[in-house]
């Protein structure tokens, strides 16, 4: 008999926000309650979805890739590349109001394209940036604001860690993800840039300007410090595109690649390998098994019948496909204030991924513009990722983190309604691809 959908969604949903308040690991969380609702709503064994699960989700080679990219990233983390890059732009923006404050918004930018990873992006670029604009009397809710609005960007600029995860969750191409992120991001890069010249350009004294000045010789002399960054990028992306790799192949160029130019800046120890190593492979593991519980969850809701019932009653409400966006914007923004971005999209992709198809839209789209809210959650409190990472490299408070990154979390909103209003801003490339 089937049971009545309304109490047990709300059971099911009422479970999950107990055990995730209470601190319970998410992918533990994600399988006692799939487990739950399998043993006392249905009759399926529980236990012979759990193996299918486990394989399907963490075989295919596209979460294969997912290692070699957090990989690469904790090696330019750990090494002295990301310094470098700090040291090669400086010159380049020192002319410009906002100075150096743009570098923030712009190694964010080069490091997400590497890295894949905001966390990352945020802490290595933090790490660099906040203490040099503090000796140089920069403002500081506008460098930390800036830095928790761009730092945002490790999950757009491909590749990108969700993007996997979400392409594996949806079945959509992951390397037409990738390059529908291009153009998105580099509409939020001038968004927040545009932002920062217009506040330094009224009040200079936000940004002032140091006592050296640089010459264009010092700017062609940095160029190299800039270079590594740029052809790892060149190399991880050009060859997925190019049709010489796949995302998995790409990822181990990647790594190789790193591990060159770490070497070849003097930068690559024994422990520095091993520590990435054993990082990256703690965060792999965490990520499977939160893909592994959110796709048990997801079963869980199919066999019951609860995402069936929740497309057809979002259809007959007759809601036009702006309106739906609405509805999930609104969703999303909420959700961001109670878990992680990472958590958000393997817990509702399943649930939502049948609305959006029945509304017509583009699922290289819809990806996008998930990745665009889940980048909203990471600066929203209490739970905003950033603000953490933030918060831990200089000890403000996460209210004041918040309050600074505000500005920039309403550009991402506007870079939400230009992206629903204009989806060819996301998918003009992935179109045009073969």
């Amino acid at each position: 008999m089937q049971p009545d959908l309304g109490p047990v969604s709300a059971t099911i949903i009422g479970l999950l926000i107990l055990f995730l308040g209470g601190s319970v690991w998410i992918g533990i969380s994600l399988f006692i309650v799939g487990i739950g609702g399998f043993f006392f709503f249905s009759d399926v064994s529980f236990g012979s979805i759990i193996a299918n699960v486990a394989w399907n989700n963490t075989s295919g080679s596209a979460m294969m890739a997912l290692p070699f990219f957090i990989w690469m990233g904790e090696i330019l983390f750990r090494s002295r590349i990301s310094a470098d890059l700090f040291r090669g732009l400086a010159p380049w923006m020192d002319a410009i109001p906002g100075r150096l404050i743009h570098v923030n918004v712009l190694a964010c930018t080069f490091f997400a394209a590497v890295s894949g990873s905001s966390a990352a992006t945020t802490a290595t670029v933090g790490k660099i940036t906040v203490p040099e604009l503090e000796k140089r009397n920069y403002d500081h809710d506008l460098s930390i604001g800036s830095l928790a609005g761009a730092g945002t960007l490790g999950f757009l600029i491909p590749p990108s860690m969700v993007m996997l995860v979400y392409g594996i969750i949806g079945d959509v191409s992951i390397g037409k993800l990738f390059i529908a992120g291009f153009i998105p991001g580099l509409m939020i890069v001038l968004l927040f840039c545009g932002y920062i010249f217009i506040r330094c350009l009224i009040n200079p004294a936000l940004a002032p300007r140091a006592e050296d000045h640089y010459t264009w010789k010092d700017r062609l002399q940095a160029i190299p410090a800039i270079a590594p960054v740029v052809l790892l990028v060149f190399l991880v992306l050009g060859s997925i595109y190019l049709g010489w790799a796949t995302p998995t192949e790409a990822g181990g160029v990647g790594v190789v690649g790193a591990l060159f130019f770490a070497a070849v800046t003097r930068s690559l120890s024994w422990q520095v390998f091993k520590t990435s190593m054993i990082n990256s492979i703690k965060t792999s593991c965490m990520i499977m098994l939160i893909v592994m519980g959110a796709s048990y969850l997801s079963n869980v809701f199919g066999f019951l019948g609860i995402t069936r019932a929740l497309t057809e009653y979002v259809v007959s409400m007759q809601l036009s496909p702006y309106m739906l966006i609405v509805i999930l914007t609104v969703l999303y923004l909420f959700l961001g204030c109670l878990i992680d971005g990472f958590s958000m999209i393997v817990m509702t992709a399943p649930l939502v991924l049948p609305l959006v198809e029945a509304a017509g839209f583009d699922l290289v789209w819809f990806g996008i513009y998930l990745v665009v809210m889940i980048e909203l959650a990471q600066v929203t409190p209490p739970v905003g990722f950033n603000l953490f990472v933030i918060s831990g490299l200089n000890n403000d408070s996460l209210f004041r983190i918040a309050r600074a990154a505000f500005p920039f979390f309403l550009l991402m909103v506007v870079a939400t309604v230009l992206l629903t209003v204009f989806p060819d801003i996301a998918l003009y490339l992935p179109n045009r691809m073969k």
